[in-house]
């Protein structure tokens, strides 16, 4: 199987560099692609740190390098440089430091202090682990980050000694904790993050926490006695991986409080500007599929919680306060779209600028960052022609500032994207999309369609670069994607309406928006095909288990069987709890009724199936099974396994070009040639 894998890398790369030179997307301008990410706006609103992301061709790896400019744009230069990882910068309260994650040195990952006028760094952390998040003291001495310390467990199995000289297998290894492994992480080591603090003069980091427990996110108090910090302490925490706490660490004695006590998960943390209040973000956890997530403020000793955004629908992230502490700004998804709202200490809710993202080059997905000072803003701007560039908000003014894949979209057309709406033949209900058409597309010809559906299922697609969508317009697809119900950014009643009951009705939406888009003409329909991952892969056999109408399919990391994927993911009581809410042998029905694989007797549709070989979220497995079952129902079928690829199958460029050009693969040959 990895000689098919690598057949069709060698095909796909063989064939663009002997063809005439094209205006369209090529596989290896993946490699070209770069975006902004991180951007941190200086304590007084002048000077805008970010990060500059590329890749290396030869060695395959996703790099970046600090850049900084002026917020008018002036002055952009770059702060690092060299075929490394930078990332995470951070400045001091009176701006003229930062600190920063780098493996600059020996490739591995340490923390960093650099003064920014004269350039100057030093490494404050040569620890064997990598700092977590990090943050300053407001005094600016100190900082306080989280580390994974590992622990020595000694197994309780004794083995005989072995005769001088003998070779025996390595011992036997022995787990017994809840969570042994993590998607792409591999098996867990014995251990949990902890809190330290060092000076930034340098020295030891002085550990603070010592629970079997991760303790995340710690910030400081103003007066430079407390952290505070997310952490889920309770006795429970691996059979309730949700209810987590914001929690005050008194530094001198080691002392331990819990600042917040419902049921749910509380955390990032964020304290006022005169040090008095802290803001937060969670919900009341009822085991649902999905929960909006709102923000809160309380103060500082835990009392007189509220709820600022419950009139707002929308999950809230990012919140930082605004330098007067009457109010504060937050980031939220809505229909497509990433935003920046400001919500007063009053509840009043207000939009402040709109169209973030471009963080995800692979597939649409949502994603952004932003930072605020002095009432501006720095944000990673999004667009269906471009990945994450960076952008300022400043009195209402909105300013790009970086083009960095200008020279590489210069010389290349990009398929148009347009944005439509639809009923669900389900129950009427409004479902978004978006429709891309390919280079040069012609209104007098038919073109075959690619059903391309997204994962989750909590996430939404947008309007936003994406990578894959435009490599199959460029090989003269159309390509539908959208967020069908269960979706975020539409609210809770949306996004929950697939609530132990997925996937089902979003079979309808999705078939709904494919006879929409061929109701706009232009569509072939003995051309459509589909494909998708995660939870689309699940969508996509729950499709060709449910219908013929598709010429082919591309199921990616799925999941096939409910029952074993409980089991053998990465987060077992997490998935059972909230996705079925009974244990597999309580109600094996509901697992058996949800599951894809019980329609595999209904399929006939040639039927690829991909995944990476290291995946432990859709555990490579599932695709197996899948494999199998198409193998002994006589349907044609083909298994792409991506060597080292966890769940995340684009953690290497050329993972990305190797699904785009398996999935390009299969639909050519199943495709009716004018």
């Amino acid at each position: 199987m990895k000689s098919f894998y690598f057949l069709i890398i060698s095909l796909f790369i063989c064939a663009n560099s002997i063809a005439q030179k094209t205006q369209n997307l090529e596989l290896l301008d993946v490699f070209n692609l770069e975006y902004i990410s991180d951007p941190q706006i200086s304590p007084d609103g002048s000077r805008i740190i970010y990060v500059r992301n590329f890749k290396d061709v030869m060695t395959d790896r996703n790099l970046s390098n600090l850049w900084m400019v002026n917020i008018d744009g002036s002055q952009n230069r770059p702060l690092t440089t060299g075929n490394q990882n930078d990332s995470q910068p951070r400045w001091s309260h009176d701006g003229t430091k930062i600190v920063f994650k780098s493996n600059m040195k020996d490739d591995r990952v340490k923390l960093y202090l650099m003064w920014v006028d004269s350039k100057d760094i030093v490494a404050l952390t040569n620890t064997p682990e990598s700092p977590g998040a990090v943050s300053w003291s407001w005094d600016d001495t100190q900082l306080a980050f989280s580390m994974f310390v590992p622990t020595t467990k000694k197994s309780p199995i004794s083995l005989p000694q072995k005769p001088e000289g003998a070779k025996w297998n390595a011992p036997p290894i022995y787990i017994d904790q809840m969570n042994y492994r993590g998607d792409g992480q591999g098996y867990l080591k014995s251990g949990n993050h902890q809190l330290f603090t060092i000076s930034t003069d340098g020295g030891t980091p002085r550990q603070l926490t010592f629970t079997a427990n991760n303790h995340a996110n710690p910030i400081w108090s103003k007066d430079g006695k407390s952290l505070y910090f997310d952490a889920n302490l309770h006795e429970n925490h691996e059979m309730e991986p949700r209810n987590s706490e914001i929690h005050q660490l008194t530094i001198s004695t080691g002392a331990i409080k819990a600042l917040t006590s419902r049921k749910g998960p509380d955390g990032g943390a964020v304290l006022s500007p005169d040090g008095s209040q802290i803001a937060y973000t969670g919900f009341d956890d009822t085991y649902q599929g999905y929960t909006v997530t709102n923000l809160y403020v309380m103060n500082t000793d835990g009392s007189g919680s509220k709820i600022l955004t419950r009139d707002l629908d929308r999950d809230i992230s990012n919140p930082i306060w605004e330098d007067n502490g009457k109010g504060l700004y937050f980031q939220y998804d809505e229909k497509g779209d990433t935003k920046i709202g400001h919500v007063a200490l009053t509840g009043k809710i207000r939009t402040i600028t709109n169209k973030l993202g471009g963080l995800s080059l692979g597939r649409p997905y949502n994603a952004a960052s932003y930072s605020e000072a002095t009432n501006k803003l720095a944000y990673t701007l999004g667009a269906t022609d471009h990945p994450a560039d960076l952008a300022v908000w400043n009195g209402g003014k909105t300013t790009r500032i970086t083009n960095v894949n200008k020279d590489l979209f210069a010389d290349k057309q990009l398929g148009n994207v347009k944005e439509i709406w639809w009923n669900s033949s389900y129950d009427d209900r409004k479902i978004q999309g978006w429709v891309v058409t390919p280079p040069n597309f012609d209104p007098n010809k038919k073109y075959p369609l690619i059903l391309e559906i997204h994962g989750g299922p909590f996430a939404s697609y947008g309007s936003v670069f994406s990578a894959e969508v435009q490599m199959f317009a460029a090989a003269g697809y159309v390509v539908l994607y959208s967020n069908p119900r269960g979706s975020t950014g539409y609210g809770q009643e949306f996004g929950n309406s697939i609530h132990h009951d997925y996937p089902n009705h979003d079979y309808e939406d999705l078939m709904s928006g494919v006879d929409a888009v061929i109701d706009m003409g232009n569509i072939d329909t003995n051309n459509l095909f589909v494909t998708g991952g995660s939870g689309g892969g699940v969508l996509t056999t729950w499709i060709v288990g449910k219908t013929n109408r598709f010429k082919a399919a591309v199921v990616a990391k799925p999941v096939i069987n409910w029952y074993s994927f409980v089991l053998y993911a990465d987060n077992p009581a997490f998935f059972y709890k909230y996705w079925f809410g009974d244990k597999p042998w309580d109600n094996p029905e509901a697992y058996i009724k949800r599951s894809p694989l019980s329609y595999v007797g209904n399929i006939s549709t040639p039927t690829m199936v991909l995944g990476g070989e290291e995946d432990y979220r859709t555990p490579i497995s599932e695709l197996e099974q899948l494999y199998s079952a198409l193998k002994i129902q006589q349907v044609e079928t083909a298994m792409v396994r991506i060597p080292g690829a966890s769940h995340g199958i684009a953690n290497k460029p050329s993972n990305l070009i190797a699904k785009i050009a398996s999935i390009l693969t299969w639909f050519d040959k199943y495709k009716n040639e004018d």
